[in-house]
């Protein structure tokens, strides 16, 4: 069946008809299809547009059709245009003459905008309630792990840290893309049913009646603008980008730490594999994953992006292709975050190694120069005093804290023995802006 065809003589191609249908990956908006129907009747027939009996008629088919797809009684499949077409000609089957009614005052236009939206808005709450278990679960990890670490800068020992200090950064990503989301949501939170093709209807419809059942918070200001819009998908897109970026980053670290170099952390063995020929090796592939999906959900923002780029108003059929990438996208981050969220969970942390990390790493020779320069001696000055301290140690395989006061002293006159406390990790951990860390 299909929405169109009394002006057209010849029938459409068969290729061209397969080429246009988008049944097979637009068939999962059949649930959202069916609640924007059911509020559009209710609707029609508060406005008299269609009469009473009509409307129960329309209403209950339409659950039943429903309840059949939920069942498995009723196959989401064959020679349809798209899911629109596919429930309104069941709708048909299953009632008879009155379902032909379905489409009144409402084209496909504004109908397709709707159900992207509706489902965008549930699926992208589930995204949110993802990130909040991810966020408990990185805190409650944290917590536990309160160690001393080294913290770097161009991959380089820089600082002394803590292990909670360092998974707390990712806490503050991802609750900046919880915000993100929710934002997002906010911003799409307006029904377009009713826009129809592009410039309304001439029949005496409400909106604002579509636009409480469904839960919106208004409807759309401007038809053309209601039908074709489509940042929503694309700024969602991007925080999914944005947030997965987040999630390679720390992967590239668990990568790095779980690895014979660093052995900072053990990755559970349930997120972990092995080789077909080295039979030594546990490889961290859940969070190589991971980081490699990233690349795909940034091909679905750009293609959504290339889509949209050069479309006049109001609807064009290249942006069919919305879908297809928006739920690529969905169904890639979903379980990028559940995995990150279970690996976390699981993960030892090597607390020992961490701390041989630090010692290794001349982690408070910043420390060193604010000692010096609390007796006097200027930044700089003291910056060159403790890069002479470095060289020094390199050469007698030493630490800084490990060196004899006469050793400093030959350096600088300024160092004293309470140089010793001021440098020791635990201290320097306990004083200024480092107190966060603790």
């Amino acid at each position: 069946m299909k929405l169109w065809g009394g002006r057209f003589k010849k029938e459409e191609d068969k290729q061209m008809e397969d080429f246009n249908s988008s049944l097979h990956f637009d068939k999962r908006l059949y649930k959202y299809d069916i609640l924007g129907s059911i509020a559009h009747v209710n609707m029609l027939g508060e406005k008299n547009i269609i009469k009473e009996d009509e409307k129960v008629s329309l209403i209950d088919g339409l659950k039943e059709i429903l309840k059949d797809i939920e069942n498995d009684k009723l196959k989401i499949e064959g020679n349809y245009e798209d899911i629109h077409s596919f429930i309104e000609a069941k709708l048909i089957e299953k009632i008879g003459e009155v379902g032909k009614k379905l489409h009144t005052s409402r084209s496909r236009n504004d109908q397709v905008a709707l159900d992207m939206k509706l489902f965008t808005k549930e699926k992208t709450k589930l995204v949110v309630k993802s990130i909040e278990s991810i966020l408990k679960t990185i805190k409650d990890v944290a917590d536990k792990n309160n160690y001393i670490m080294p913290g770097y800068t161009h991959l380089q020992r820089a600082q002394v840290v803590t292990f909670k200090h360092h998974l707390l950064a990712y806490y503050n990503m991802f609750l900046r893309d919880k915000k993100r989301l929710l934002n997002a949501l906010d911003l799409l939170d307006e029904n377009p049913l009713g826009c129809c093709a592009l410039a309304g209807t001439t029949y005496d419809i409400d909106r604002d009646i579509t636009t409480k059942e469904l839960g919106f918070n208004k409807s759309v200001d401007n038809f053309l603008d209601g039908v074709s819009d489509r940042d929503y998908l694309i700024e969602i897109t991007s925080s999914f980008s944005i947030m997965m970026m987040h999630l390679s980053r720390l992967c590239e670290e668990l990568i790095l730490w779980s690895s014979q170099e660093f052995n900072f952390i053990t990755i559970d063995d349930s997120y972990s594999t092995g080789s077909s020929i080295m039979p030594q090796k546990k490889n961290p592939d859940a969070a190589e994953l991971i980081r490699g999906k990233t690349g795909s959900v940034y091909g679905n923002l750009f293609s959504l992006l290339t889509v949209m780029k050069g479309l006049p108003l109001a609807y064009n059929k290249d942006m069919q292709e919305d879908k297809i990438h928006f739920f690529n996208a969905l169904d890639t981050v979903i379980p990028c975050i559940e995995i990150m969220d279970k690996m976390i969970k699981t993960l030892k942390v090597n607390k020992e190694n961490m701390k041989k990390g630090v010692k290794k790493g001349f982690l408070n020779a910043t420390e060193v120069a604010d000692y010096l320069v609390n007796k006097g001696v200027a930044f700089r000055d003291a910056h060159k005093i403790v890069g002479e301290v470095v060289l020094y140690c390199e050469e007698k395989n030493s630490t800084i804290e490990d060196l004899k006061l006469d050793d400093l002293k030959n350096i600088s006159s300024y160092f004293d023995k309470d140089l010793y406390d001021f440098i020791d990790y635990e201290n320097v951990l306990k004083k200024g802006i480092k107190k966060d860390m603790l």
